[in-house]
């Protein structure tokens, strides 16, 4: 299995401090922006992101975290139980303006399960989206608002995000998941 180091951390600070202010650009009323972190590695991006949302306007913008869990779709194995996390949303959904926060977008599938589990909680004015790494493979009509980077994947790729605080280190690395047959990797490259 091999492994190739994406995003540095620093360009996850950059690309980060340019979301926020893509957020901040987009939303011209933060006082009525809410950053809500899917569990597990979009809730300490939504924290750093509302930091340095703070930072760059001055506003303190509420963070919440969101688990999609009992959302998703059915575990593909009868012994897999789904891990059930916290939702916490510190202020009403209602009216506001709610950016979901996640590492990487790639089926929708979970994204799909966070706007259930959003709808569930109240009515948003809006839904907007906010992902560190967008690798394709949409099985969903879902596109992200503001995309850290895009990173075009084969299925056999995987996209591991690991932050200082889930994983002691912040990086991205794309890693080869199966043995393709070298004639394969041909193919997808062109």
């Amino acid at each position: 299995m091999s492994e190739k180091i994406i995003m540095t951390p620093e360009d996850i600070t950059r690309t980060l401090a340019r979301i926020a202010h893509e957020i901040i650009e987009q939303n011209k009323a933060v006082e009525h922006l809410i950053l809500v972190g899917m569990h597990t590695r979009g809730v300490p991006l939504a924290r750093r992101l509302a930091t340095l949302i703070e930072d760059f306007a001055g506003l303190k913008i509420p963070v919440g975290t969101l688990d999609t869990s009992r959302y998703r779709d059915a575990p593909s194995s009868l012994n897999q139980q789904p891990i059930v996390t916290r939702t916490d949303i510190p202020v009403s959904i209602d009216g506001k303006s709610v950016v979901l926060v996640d590492d990487v977008l790639y089926t929708g599938r979970n994204t799909r399960a966070a706007m259930d589990a959003l709808i569930d909680l109240g009515q948003p004015k809006i839904i907007q989206l906010a992902v560190l790494v967008d690798r394709g493979h949409r099985e969903m009509p879902i596109r992200a608002n503001y995309v850290g980077k895009n990173v075009p994947s084969s299925r056999h790729e995987e996209i591991q995000v690991r932050l200082v605080e889930t994983d002691g280190i912040d990086e991205v690395a794309i890693t080869s998941t199966a043995n393709e047959h070298p004639r394969s990797k041909l193919r997808q490259a062109g």
